[in-house]
């Protein structure tokens, strides 16, 4: 089957494009920047097409022989016109669509069944009347919260949850909302595709448990092992509860405005049995948290593991999360100018850990491992199978390698040593106009305070040592 998704490089089409084509469909993914979309783990016959459905498309670009168009676009980030530039998108979609063999258009909208909808769910279900006034068929699956690593409504809960012990919140975390996994979103999503009875129909879709907010938040805690108290006040208004979120998490004030509109109304599942038709066990909210923190349903499965997980508390069933996350996360971000002998570099990159060390601070390093070791880590005795080969799926002293990608001059690491949080080590090296540049970057996403208080004491360690790496990896000449 040939399908076409747009908003691809989204968190919903990431996911879908990688079930999509383990099952050995044609996909054609819908792109604003090619530059930001990543085949290198995806294995299949799948064409990109770079198009931005917010401006004018002068030109029929979408392949004439598809068979389903996945409709994943939605502007929320966008500011105050998300609903006009929604519609915009929507418009030239179908315009496209129209154009092609299509037999039917999926779209995930949010659940709009309270008698006043916010601006958000208006919008959404402003793009399903689009849709269905077109010719081709249309089926609508209509989410509320999807729980996953990545999704923004997750992070957000996320960032309350561990940066707050005591939580003084607005009423609207009485709001009731039935939150649905990412796993069984993707199900439903591939279930529906050329189901005749599901043409030209509605479909809401959640899991099986109905929560307020509150209970979220604390039923989140719970599984983090986090012990949290929430005290709800009725007088924040709408926009100092938006201030709220911008401040206290990672989201964007744009984001935090339409999030809080949202969360003033019920998203409850009409009845429908959808589930049972398809065959699909709902998750409930706290096994989809779970499966999140282990990395389950994320954008890519590693499936090079190695019986090295046994000298680790790594779950070998885990499938691991490719891209460095991006919410709630400490960076610290090193570039050097390569001048010239870039090969030296990359060879030194690949030949990091192990016998050689890590360049810099070497005693610091193993003090750091017989800690880990100490507390029931990995430490650093796992070392690296080769002494200058890399694998995705290696065990490279107390880190996991998840992409070593030569071609692409890209190196990810991630953290298998006791970490109150989570941690990324990334090498890449990028081809600028005149000389290369070697950027060098460590990420740490914080479990609770203990994983802030963590961080902040490590920065004059981390001064020192990523410092002395990245110059370490230069040539001697582009060190002079």
């Amino acid at each position: 089957m040939h399908i076409l998704i747009t908003g691809a490089n989204g968190y919903i089409g990431q996911r879908l494009t990688s079930v999509l084509i383990e099952q050995g469909h044609r996909i054609t993914c819908c792109v604003r920047s090619k530059k930001r979309f990543s085949t290198e783990h995806l294995q299949g016959e799948i064409q990109v097409i770079e198009i931005d459905f917010s401006e004018n498309i002068p030109s029929e670009l979408f392949p004439k022989d598809i068979d389903v168009a996945f409709f994943l676009i939605h502007s929320m980030r966008e500011g105050p016109s998300f609903e006009a530039s929604e519609h915009r998108a929507v418009t030239n979609f179908l315009r496209q669509a129209a154009a092609t063999a299509c037999q039917q258009i999926i779209y995930l909208s949010g659940i709009v069944n309270a008698e006043h909808l916010s601006r958000h769910l208006s919008s959404r279900l402003a793009v399903e009347n689009v849709l269905r006034a077109g010719t081709i068929p249309v089926t609508v699956l209509r989410a509320g919260i999807v729980v996953g690593s990545g999704s923004s409504s997750f992070e957000i809960i996320r960032d309350l949850v561990e940066k707050l012990p005591i939580m003084i919140t607005p009423k609207w975390v009485n709001t009731k909302c039935q939150p649905i996994g990412i796993r069984n979103v993707i199900t439903f999503l591939t279930g529906v595709m050329l189901l005749k009875e599901a043409y030209n129909q509605d479909y809401d879709i959640g899991g099986p448990d109905v929560l307020t907010y509150k209970q979220m938040l604390l039923q989140f805690a719970e599984v983090r092992g986090l012990k949290r108290y929430i005290i709800t006040v009725p007088v924040m208004t709408p926009r100092l509860s938006s201030y709220w979120l911008y401040f206290v998490t990672s989201t964007s004030y744009e984001l935090a405005v339409n999030l809080v509109d949202s969360m003033k109304v019920d998203v409850i599942c009409r009845p429908n049995n959808l589930a049972q038709q398809l065959g699909i066990t709902l998750i409930t909210y706290k096994e989809a948290v779970a499966l999140a923190f282990q990395k389950i349903e994320q954008q890519e499965v590693i499936s090079s593991w190695k019986d090295a997980f046994s000298a680790s508390n790594t779950d070998p069933q885990i499938i691991s999360n490719i891209e460095v996350p991006v919410f709630g996360c400490y960076k610290d971000i090193k570039s050097r100018v390569i001048k010239d002998n870039e090969e030296e570099v990359l060879q030194r990159i690949w030949s990091i850990g192990g016998n050689t060390g890590w360049y810099y601070g070497n005693t610091l390093w193993r003090m750091r491992g017989l800690m880990d070791k100490a507390f029931g880590g990995v430490g650093l005795r796992r070392g690296r199978t080769h002494t200058t080969s890399i694998s995705s799926g290696d065990a490279l002293d107390f880190w996991r390698v998840l992409i070593a990608d030569q071609q692409n001059k890209r190196l990810l690491l991630f953290a298998e040593m006791k970490l109150p949080g989570e941690a990324w080590l990334e090498f890449q090296v990028h081809q600028k106009a005149e000389h290369s540049e070697l950027v060098q970057t460590a990420t740490f996403r914080p479990k609770g305070i203990w994983g802030r208080l963590y961080w902040y004491s490590m920065l004059p360690f981390h001064h020192f040592i990523f410092n002395g790496m990245i110059n370490a990896l230069l040539s001697d000449e582009d060190r002079k």
